[in-house]
């Protein structure tokens, strides 16, 4: 009986130290797993820096993106801007236009009222109410006229000017100095500050010198 005890507490130590080997065996399992996990946080820190430079180049690609549909816009507010006031001046060109060609067609009568005012003297008092009568339906013309910004020229007197007249006439003369304006033909017209008809005008020459009588009144006697 003694000689069994021992043998039992022999085997009981050998299997608690075999018991207490395993756990020091599993704990340095563990350590060793520890090595992948670090090798998937560098490859996650690797992604991240990808993506942050992916989103860098798509935010300087929308940036480029942006200018240019800017640069687009100011050039196409500049190009309408200007078609804008393209559009206006040739619209003002042309209602100058017509008013023009629709006042130069008038002027011909205005000028036939002017005449008849300078030429006919009323006798009686019949004339004379026929006389008042054209002449206040020419008046009536006349501030038509004026109310749309024509004007006539007073060229007596002045320079000639070929912009402004046209010379129908040379008169010579000593009394003014050459190029004077002498008479008005034609009356010429402004339409605003533009020139709607021409000034027809008699302007001065030079007095041509006349031949030395004493020399023609002694020719036939030498001869």
């Amino acid at each position: 009986m003694n000689s069994d005890s021992p043998e039992m507490n022999v085997n009981i130590s050998g299997s608690e130290a075999t018991e207490q080997a395993v756990p020091g065996n599993v704990t340095m399992d563990t350590n060793n797993l520890s090595h992948p996990d670090n090798g998937a946080t560098a490859e996650t820190g690797s992604k991240d820096s990808e993506t942050l430079v992916q989103e860098s180049q798509q935010i300087e690609s929308l940036k480029s993106q942006v200018e240019q549909s800017n640069n687009q816009y100011m050039r196409i507010v500049a190009d309408f801007d200007n078609y804008r006031k393209r559009t206006a001046k040739e619209k003002e060109d042309l209602d100058v236009q017509v008013k023009r060609n629709t006042i130069t067609e008038l002027l011909p009568v205005v000028d036939n009222f002017e005449r008849a005012r300078a030429h006919i003297k009323p006798q009686n008092d019949g004339e004379l109410a026929i006389h008042k009568s054209y002449q206040s339906v020419y008046k009536q013309l006349v501030d038509c006229l004026k109310r749309l910004g024509v004007s006539p020229m007073r060229p007596d007197g002045q320079p000639f000017d070929p912009s402004l007249h046209e010379a129908v006439m040379r008169e010579p003369t000593d009394e003014h100095p050459e190029g004077t304006v002498l008479e008005e033909l034609v009356r010429g017209y402004f339409l605003g500050d533009r020139v709607l008809r021409h000034a027809m005008v008699k302007v001065a020459a030079p007095k041509e010198d006349t031949p030395d009588s004493s020399y023609d009144q002694s020719s036939p006697a030498d001869s």
